[in-house]
């Protein structure tokens, strides 16, 4: 991959359950990050002492992170009220000359900021909650 722009890093969110995506308004700046836990599977007899992992085992998650400037836009609305809903709808992460990770998250914390002298801020954060799926593009 060569370089990019980060403004092409996109959070999507599914605004109405139909498969309407819509750009998560002002960000500034956007995260996706994997993990896989592993399952340690080494022994007293485990070659040299090394440790030995277990393959195809483990639970995989994403997590999802932003930060911008508060637009009251649409897609702000949305977030608020599925974090208090505690609802688990369907996001789309676009990386540029990668791929689109798509699946159901949760938003676990919206955190709003703001100085006297500059404009309301906020930082959002998405757990995994099921599937995804990944689209090369």
């Amino acid at each position: 991959m060569v370089a990019q722009k980060g403004k092409d890093l996109l959070i999507k969110i599914d605004m109405n359950g139909s498969g309407s995506f819509e750009t998560v308004a002002g960000l500034r700046a956007s995260r996706i990050t994997f993990n896989a836990e592993t399952v340690d599977i080494t022994n007293l007899q485990s070659t040299g002492g090394w440790r030995e992992l277990l393959g195809g085992t483990g639970v995989r998650s994403a997590s999802i992170s932003g930060s911008g400037v508060f637009l009251d836009d649409a897609t702000d609305e949305r977030a608020r009220q599925i974090f208090f809903d505690g609802s688990l709808p369907v996001f789309q992460v676009i990386i540029p000359d990668f791929g689109i990770v798509e699946g159901p998250f949760q938003i676990t914390s919206i955190e709003y900021s703001g100085n006297h002298d500059g404009e309301a801020v906020y930082d959002l954060a998405l757990a995994s909650a099921g599937a995804l799926a990944f689209t090369a593009i």
